[in-house]
């Protein structure tokens, strides 16, 4: 026997559309407004990483971060790292690394006088780095002379390049000036005085006036190079901090 389905009546029939219609609605609604949320998502997490609480350079906020009001006697702004800022751990320094280490152990408990016995975990480790005496390492390269009656000239022993270009200052330490200058934009008279108390050199500003030039001369073929070749770039990462090169600013 075949059961006859009752055909549904036209107002069914409509309802049955118009409730079909407004589903797809609420479903196309809805996946706008996940695809809204997710971009918004994005959007405040990198806009909490920005210029204050990273590396990035400030043109590349999204949101300008609010800047902290001055401190004050009554409410001063708390030191370290700031609010929004993302934590940064240093990597241990390996077991090569190491000069010297002590062991510490507690015997007895201090607060009863029990003895104590190992727990079987691992010790903290506090790593501490400390400054010792200067390294400086001092040559002196003598340049003996020799006559030839035949030319009735005077010849002295040739110096290797290295010290013939380096002057008073050696690789290192030329390189160290040149980063003080370049890189950290320092003035000769801090880099003076950077050497006179930590490095433990006097020399005159003079002196470091020339060994920049000498840095500078060398890095010129290089520094066309990259002028030549950086327009044409893809992308290019620029530093956006200003400094100034003979009281005027770059």
């Amino acid at each position: 026997m075949v059961r006859k389905v009752p055909t549904p009546c036209p107002g069914c029939q409509q309802l049955r559309r118009e409730l079909a219609k407004l589903r797809a609605d609420f479903q196309a609604q809805i996946q706008t407004l996940q695809t809204t949320i997710h971009n918004l998502q994005e959007q405040l997490a990198a806009a909490r990483k920005d210029s204050s609480t990273s590396s990035k350079p400030p043109s590349s906020d999204i949101v300008k971060p609010p800047k902290q009001p001055p401190a004050s006697p009554e409410q001063p702004r708390p030191p370290g790292g700031q609010v929004g800022h993302e934590k940064h751990e240093r990597t241990p320094f390996s077991s090569e690394q190491i000069h010297d280490s002590f062991d510490y152990r507690a015997d007895v408990c201090p607060d009863c006088g029990h003895a104590l016995r190992p727990t079987g975990f691992g010790p903290r480790v506090i790593q501490q780095v400390e400054l010792r005496e200067i390294p400086l390492w001092i040559e002196e390269h003598r340049q003996h002379e020799g006559y030839c009656p035949c030319c009735d000239k005077v010849h002295y022993g040739r110096l290797p390049a290295i010290v013939q270009h380096g002057g008073l200052l050696g690789p290192n330490l030329t390189a160290l000036v040149a980063y003080l200058k370049g890189v950290c934009h320092a003035s000769y008279s801090t880099i003076r005085k950077f050497l006179r108390d930590v490095v433990q050199l006097t020399i005159s500003r003079g002196q470091l006036a020339k060994v920049v030039a000498k840095v500078s001369a060398a890095l010129a073929s290089s520094y066309h190079e990259l002028l030549e070749r950086l327009p044409h770039e893809e992308s290019v990462n620029v530093d956006e901090t200003g400094h100034k090169n003979q009281g005027k600013l770059f």
